[in-house]
């Protein structure tokens, strides 16, 4: 199972009242239904969502949908379900708003605009697994139209959605794991929900710790560069016979740079105050490498005139 189906079954078995249950119908038939003069059709892959729209009918109109259920062998062999209206199609169409434009301004409540959203993702939704790829939730509409709608909808509720051209169709999306977590909470899909949740910590705790190692090495990195060309520094020295013009402490900082060229500032200090009777630190061991440097600059500037 996806898991664009595993929220969509989620949200088809969350209980629902008849304000909620028109708004749903209104936004999920006028996506996919195909509404002619004498029969309104509605074709669906899950059960469960099939199951949801028959009842919401039932209980607003007083009907009972035909249902057909045929083998589809194309790519590969599954159920489609098609929910046939044949009954108070004028009646349906006005209350529904089928095939007209759909007036944002008449709902009022969240209840009525989450529903309107619900119905959306439940007719031309997706959503990618966490686990094996990026954050993305689209809704992918052959009305140009219904996408803007759903786009304002979503921009009601602070969701940072957009929407771009793919092909004949347009596509309204939510790229950010804050808006879809939010999306979720809106449908109360709770098992859904905490699942997203879980990849979105673990991802992100991995992703820290991925950071902290590459700071980690790219420090080592540094570290292991700067003690090179301090080393190179000291031995130029000696073999410049300029050793002795150092100060004793900055001799025994060279010293120990020496005998440790892996390490760092903050180590040399360390092991220089234990062994050697003086108290020093980083910026200690900085101060004398600097000392180092202008010397060695120093000399090769006059070598060179």
């Amino acid at each position: 199972m996806t898991f664009t189906t595993m929220l969509k079954e989620e949200i088809a078995k969350n209980e629902f009242n008849i304000v909620e249950a028109r708004y749903e119908l209104i936004a999920f038939l006028n996506c996919i239904a195909k509404i002619s003069k004498d029969e309104i059709l509605i074709t669906v892959e899950n059960a469960s969502i099939a199951r949801r729209i028959f009842k919401e009918i039932k209980e607003i109109f007083f009907i009972s949908p035909k249902i057909t259920i045929r083998m589809q062998k194309r790519f590969k062999v599954k159920q489609i379900y098609i929910l046939s209206i044949k009954e108070k199609l004028e009646l349906i169409k006005k209350t529904l708003n089928l095939g007209t434009k759909i007036e944002l301004e008449t709902l009022v409540t969240d209840e009525e605009k989450i529903a309107f959203l619900a119905g959306s993702f439940l007719a031309v939704g997706n959503i990618s697994n966490p686990s094996t790829s990026g954050y993305h939730l689209e809704f992918i509409f052959t009305k140009e139209r219904l996408a803007k709608q759903n786009l304002a909808m979503l921009k009601k509720f602070d969701l940072n959605a957009k929407i771009i051209k793919r092909g004949y169709k347009t596509v309204c999306y939510i790229k950010s794991s804050e808006d879809i977590s939010d999306l979720l909470k809106l449908f109360k899909a709770n098992s859904s929900l905490f699942y997203f949740e879980d990849v979105r910590i673990y991802k992100d705790h991995k992703n820290m710790v991925n950071r902290l190692n590459n700071c980690e090495i790219a420090n080592q990195e540094k570290t292991l560069k700067a003690g090179q060309q301090q080393i190179e520094n000291i031995k130029y020295l000696h073999e410049a016979d300029l050793f002795n013009l150092l100060d004793d402490k900055t001799k025994i900082v060279a010293l120990t740079r020496e005998k440790y060229p892996e390490l760092s500032y903050q180590e040399l200090a360390d092991i220089i105050s234990k062994e050697m009777d003086y108290k020093i630190g980083k910026s200690g061991v900085n101060h004398h490498f600097i000392k180092i440097n202008e010397l060695v600059k120093k000399h090769k500037e006059r070598s060179e005139l």
